[in-house]
């Protein structure tokens, strides 16, 4: 089976039609088209992927509403492929289950966190199996991984979705997902419905519902072309209490729907507004217009009033003040229309004011950038959401944040969704005022649809005899109370009542994804929900389970459990003997610190080989040969890249049978010693691309106008907007440079590398505490690599977090990695002991046989950002002799860290004492596997001067090598 193609491009995408209700109240939507991509290509395929047959099955019961999407995909190429499906669902829908076949048969997938997942799949892909993943990825968005597809073969896949469905006043809304089915060669379609009046079509299609057996029964088969771009009906339900349990794992679970009285009352209206406006970059894919005909109604209805705009982009702007006058508020809407949609979304660096009662954030509420929980606000302060991103929007953060401010979150799918939206924000909601449960607990309550005349509360069932009292105030005022009986419940089959409880438990836990985070992930897994935490994921076989330690399905559950626990006890003892190996080449370094090298020019005749022998001298206080050097410098490399090019003066290196055995007196191995006076230069580094021309011709004034006008066309390159942040440093436009740096959070959401470029960047602009939350994102979702520990680790220190920094770096030494990132350990705790040094934090974490801070008088530091990627630091000293990977010991105790070939290093390259002279400092790109996110590789190179001392002096460069064999001069440090 040949191996997928790797970073294969942004894949086709499979638009929902249903389009996404109002928040809370969910009113009748107008059809929203779907896109016209094929529901799955493969960019570079000859032919299009096939979608040759498709079986929808859903059910509705109770409220509860279910979809089985049966799949076949055929590749009529003839290589293998990696297929991708990118797909939003509606608000309230979830993903439930997801099945790959595996020799003919479909294998359900299980919960794994989520960036296990990814790992996993990448890894197994590696080794040309067959995993399947399924993962959240921005808002209600999701993906479909399957590899492989093969050629000219098929691949059945099955999605099952479940949703609370929306409810108002005239009853249910049964949205079926026919995008999922149009294109095939061969549809079959089975819906049922129990518990409800007669679906009503709101859309027409080719099928009838006929009364049978108690529900409601359709059946369709034909072409796919033939379906109709929507499909939605309305179910006509009994005004009565339905309360319904459920069973999950021996748990039961209860949902009660409610019949209220419906109000439409209109509430007081504040004559002092607060208007959050989100202007970052990806406030270029909402509706705008669909949001300022909102504000033109609820600013009409205030009549006079004062609004205080802050503008919410990588930061929060100042706030500025605008009137409204006679409902006139076009100063306010000409200040918006004017304004840059630029960088990430920080939507919770804003501080509330006192004296404003109401505030209203317009947004798609994908906060990227910062601190992830919303500041406080006062106990009568209230908080509407409005956006018009449709499936884009991450609908149960601004519930979640909403709800518990007394207001509402309002989303636009299409723009005839304005007028519906109005009254929900004109009127008074109803809200919980009090919710308690004998013998049920875990209790939730969505007064959402309460101005549409119904309650849903789920909880957890605790006894037989149970029951709940809530108390809801009603728009006018009024209290009213219900109680709901667990005896009176009837029970349905399935997991639908129990997820229903899941997804409403983790709606109350999205207002503050990161302090929830643990009982996120256990809900998660618990009831395999996919999420921001954790993905599906399908595996061949048991030893792929067990592997990885992911638990395998119920086929193989039983031997897994019995099998996993024998591998606990070897990942222990693996555990230590990792630590062992760390402690005996931290030993070995140890003597390479302890030793004096010769400071002189080695004695040679001019011109000789490289390969003719010469006599070199060995070390005067420690009698550590240089050949025994060597060897420890060696142990354990990984396989070595190709020769480099020759150094650029020809010194002789010896074979390490020559140096056996020589010796030197002690007068010729004494070093003139440096004055202790090293700077540092860097190099200018510059992009030759025509905007960065353009860019740097530009005036300090025009520098930013000239970035919008080149943006439309280079909007998706990365590069581009490190080039423009560059630019703008050099200009002395510091908050433009970071706000500009700051988009690269928007463009590939969850895309780790592109991240890692980010916080490099924010590293070098000496804004740390910027990226401190971006290498966290970094560490989420790549918890595999130690990079991301070590990244987060030097985050930390520079922002004075000495303690969780040590923490961070202690997890780089003692944790086993995969053997490509073997020497990342000794770079961690050279940086991890001089941290505590100089700052003299506890090491009682740390293993006592690494604890000893070894200061440098220069040392470089080489990382990347791209996987499977060869990147190399060369070193030349004043002797002309080259420290790289091949040779990792020069003749002046000059120390190259292990050769890095299979991803983002670090390379380092250590010096105890320096010569006095001039030392250069180059990168050279060796090669890559992987497709470049940056459209090159980008380099952070961090250079120090007196390491480990209170003098210690760092610059920081960031740069990016495109083509194999690049290389360029990074700078030089000069010792006196």
């Amino acid at each position: 089976m040949q191996c997928a193609l790797r970073g294969i491009g942004m894949l086709g995408m499979l638009w929902l039609g249903s389009q996404v209700g109002m928040a809370q109240a969910r009113p009748a939507l107008a059809p929203r088209p779907p896109a016209t991509a094929p529901l799955l290509q493969v960019a570079g395929a000859e032919r299009p992927v096939q979608l040759r047959t498709v079986r929808l099955d859903s059910h509705v019961v109770a409220g509860l509403g279910e979809t089985r999407i049966e799949m076949e995909f055929h590749n009529p190429n003839a290589r293998v492929l990696e297929g991708q499906l990118e797909f939003p669902l509606a608000d309230g829908q979830q993903v439930a289950g997801f099945a790959l076949d595996i020799d003919g048969t479909l294998r359900d997938a299980v919960p794994v966190p989520k960036a296990q997942g990814r790992q996993v799949f990448e890894a197994i892909e590696r080794r040309r199996v067959d995993p399947g993943l399924l993962e959240q990825t921005a808002g209600n968005q999701f993906r479909l991984r399957v590899y492989p597809i093969p050629a000219k073969g098929s691949r059945r896949v099955a999605l099952t979705l479940r949703q609370t469905l929306p409810v108002d006043a005239q009853g249910l809304r049964w949205n079926l997902p026919l995008q999922f089915a149009r294109g095939a060669g061969q549809v079959s379609v089975r819906m049922d419905a129990s518990g409800t009046g007669a679906p009503v079509p709101s859309t027409p299609v080719p099928w009838q519902f006929r009364a049978r057996d108690g529900a409601y029964v359709a059946q369709w088969q034909g072409a796919g072309d033939a379906l109709p771009a929507q499909a939605q009906w309305r179910l006509p339900q009994v005004r009565q209490a339905d309360v319904v349990t459920g069973l999950h794992d021996g748990q039961r679970y209860l949902l009660a729907q409610v019949p209220l009285p419906v109000q439409a009352t209109p509430r007081s209206l504040p004559r002092r507004i607060g208007l959050l406006w989100d202007a970052s970059g990806s406030a270029r894919q909402r509706d705008r217009d669909a949001e300022l005909a909102v504000l033109e109604g609820y600013f009409r209805a205030i009549g006079e009033g004062e609004v205080a705009l802050t503008v919410l982009r990588d930061r929060a702007e100042p706030s500025r003040s605008f009137g409204i006058h006679g409902g006139d508020w076009s100063a306010l809407r000409a200040h918006l229309a004017s304004l840059p949609l630029d960088g990430a979304s920080a939507l919770t660096a804003w501080a509330p004011r006192a004296d404003i009662p109401e505030y209203l954030l317009v947004s798609d509420g994908l906060s990227n950038y910062g601190a992830p929980a919303l500041p406080p606000l006062g106990a009568d302060q209230r908080l509407y959401a409005l956006s018009s991103a449709g499936a884009r929007t991450d609908v149960a953060r601004l519930r979640a944040w909403t709800q518990a401010h007394h207001g509402q979150a309002l989303v636009l799918s299409t723009p005839a969704d304005v007028a519906a939206a109005l009254p929900l924000l004109l009127q008074q909601p109803a809200e919980v005022a009090a919710l308690h449960g004998t013998g049920v607990d875990q209790l939730t309550a969505d007064a959402g649809s309460a101005n549409q005349g119904w309650l849903r509360i789920t909880g957890r069932v605790q006894r037989d005899d149970g029951q709940i009292d809530v108390a809801l105030r009603l728009a006018d005022g009024r209290l009213h109370r219900e109680r709901i009986g667990v005896r009176s419940a009837r029970a349905l089959d399935g997991g639908l009542v129990a997820q229903a409880w899941a997804n409403a438990m983790l709606a109350t836990y999205a207002a503050d994804p990161v302090a929830h985070a643990a009982d996120i992930r256990t809900l998660s897994q618990q009831f395999g929900i996919v999420g921001a935490d954790t993905s599906l994921l399908v595996l061949e076989s048991l030893d792929d389970y067990l592997r990885y330690g992911i638990r395998a399905p119920a086929p193989w559950r039983a031997e897994y459990d019995r099998l996993h626990a024998l591998r606990l006890d070897d990942e222990t003892q693996a555990r230590r003997q990792r630590l062992d190996q760390i402690a005996r080449q931290f030993a070995d370094r140890e003597r390479w610190w302890n030793t004096r090298w010769p400071k002189d020019r080695p004695a040679r005749s001019e011109g000789l080989e490289k390969s003719a022998p010469m006599t070199m001298p060995v070390a005067v206080a420690a009698p550590a040969p240089r050949a025994q050097m060597e060897v420890l410098a060696n142990d354990g490399v990984t396989p070595p890249s190709p020769p480099a090019p020759p150094a650029p003066m020809p010194l002789a290196a010896p074979a390490r049978s020559q140096l056996e055995g020589v010796e030197l007196t002690a007068a010729r191995a004494v070093a003139p010693a440096n004055r202790g006076a090293i700077a540092i230069s860097l190099a200018p580094w510059a992009p030759d691309s025509a905007y960065a021309r353009r860019l740097r011709d530009a005036t300090p004034a025009q520098l930013y106008a000239t970035y919008l006008d080149e943006r439309a066309q280079h909007s998706d390159s990365s590069a581009f907007y490190l080039d423009v942040a560059d630019l703008l440093l050099a200009k002395g436009q510091r908050d433009l440079a970071l706000r500009v740096l700051s988009n690269l959070a928007e463009m590939q959401l969850e895309n780790r590398h592109v991240l890692r470029v980010l916080g490099y960047r924010l590293m070098q602009a000496g804004a740390p505490e910027l990226a401190v939350p971006v290498f966290r994102e970094v560490l989420r979702l790549g918890e595999e690599e130690p990079q991301s520990f070590r990244d987060l680790g030097l985050a930390l220190e520079a922002s004075g977090q000495y303690a969780p920094a040590v923490a961070m770096l202690n997890e780089v030494v003692e944790r086993p990695w995969d053997r490509r990132f073997d020497g990342i350990a000794l770079i961690a705790l050279d940086e991890l002991n001089t941290l505590a040094a100089r700052e003299r934090v506890d090491l009682g974490a740390v293993d006592p046989r690494l604890r000893r801070a070894m200061p440098l008088d220069l040392r470089v530091v080489l990382s990347w950002d791209s996987d499977n990627s060869d990147m190399d630091l060369w070193v030349t000293d004043p002797n002309g002799e080259r420290a790289y990977y091949g040779n990792r010991l020069t003749y002046q105790g000059g120390q190259m860290s292990q050769d890095f070939t299979g991803g983002y290093g670090p390379e380092q390259f250590s010096l105890r004492d320096a010569k006095p002279g001039k030392y250069k400092v180059e990168a050279n790109f060796f090669g890559s596997r992987e497709q470049l996110v940056t459209g090159a590789t980008t380099l952070s190179l961090r250079l120090s001067t007196h390491w480990g001392t209170r003098r210690q002096r760092d610059q920081q460069v960031t740069m990016r090598l495109k083509d194999r064999a690049d290389t360029v001069l990074v700078g030089e440090f000069e010792v006196k």
